[in-house]
């Protein structure tokens, strides 16, 4: 019989059960060795996949919708300039780009994250390009670290994450300051008046850290961005 799953009432009350040494060592131990072992499989794939652009997006966004049609653009054009794309390997946007890419011939990366209701990864990334995570924060630095530049389109609480954390990696200088792209006019031009408000009339930000990233509408717009930093430093995608 399966073991049924637990509610949230369930999960708080587990969370406040004691434990005893054994029970923490063991456990924590474990999970050690599982991140590690996450790290490892991360590091050795990504490492060896050449320039890429990592594209964030609404796992919720359908096909046939315009946003996952954009993302399918955008992701087609990088690939024939000579970029890898990096999606987070679900559905939505993130299928959309590895469409993309692979309909374009490049390189077509899934970092796909287990989840209680399960995340499966779409049909579109390379065979031996899908990793799966069970920890956000690894499948979050591999993301950034293996990543020449971010294209982020509308999304939910997990897009904000990984937008804000490339920003705050790139304003902290423990990221290269490569091309952060939001694509959407009419979806980001809230939050940005409300980081120029909030923000940065409050002395929270600098106005130098409004120039870490910006705001296109079309496709090409998004790649032209992506291409004029690599201009600017003489730099060429190169698998």
């Amino acid at each position: 019989m399966n073991k049924p799953e637990f509610n949230t009432e369930d999960r708080i009350r587990e969370a406040f059960k004691p434990k005893n040494w054994n029970e923490i060592k063991t456990h924590d131990s474990w999970s050690v060795f599982k991140i590690m072992a996450e790290f490892v499989e991360g590091y050795e794939t990504l490492s060896r996949i050449g320039p890429c652009v990592s594209i964030f997006g609404s796992a919720r966004t359908r096909p046939g919708d315009p946003t996952y049609r954009l993302a399918e653009e955008i992701a087609y054009l990088l690939t024939k300039k000579g970029f890898g794309i990096i999606t987070g390997g679900g559905p939505g946007i993130m299928e959309a780009a590895n469409k993309g890419a692979h309909f374009g011939g490049g390189k077509s990366v899934g970092l796909n994250i287990m989840l209680p209701h399960e995340q499966v990864a779409n049909p579109f990334i390379d065979p031996d390009k899908l990793i799966n995570f069970d920890y956000f924060f690894v499948r979050k630095v591999m993301f950034m670290r293996y990543a020449q530049g971010y294209i982020v389109l509308p999304g939910g609480f997990g897009t904000l994450d990984e937008l804000f954390e490339a920003i705050t990696l790139i304003q902290t200088h423990k990221l290269i300051s490569f091309p952060i792209v939001l694509v959407g006019k009419t979806f980001w031009e809230g939050l940005i008046y409300w980081i120029k408000e909030r923000l940065l009339e409050t002395g929270k930000i600098s106005k130098e850290d409004m120039d870490l990233f910006s705001l296109v509408n079309t496709a090409e717009e998004a790649v032209q961005k992506i291409e004029e930093f690599y201009e600017k430093y003489a730099l060429k995608p190169n698998f």
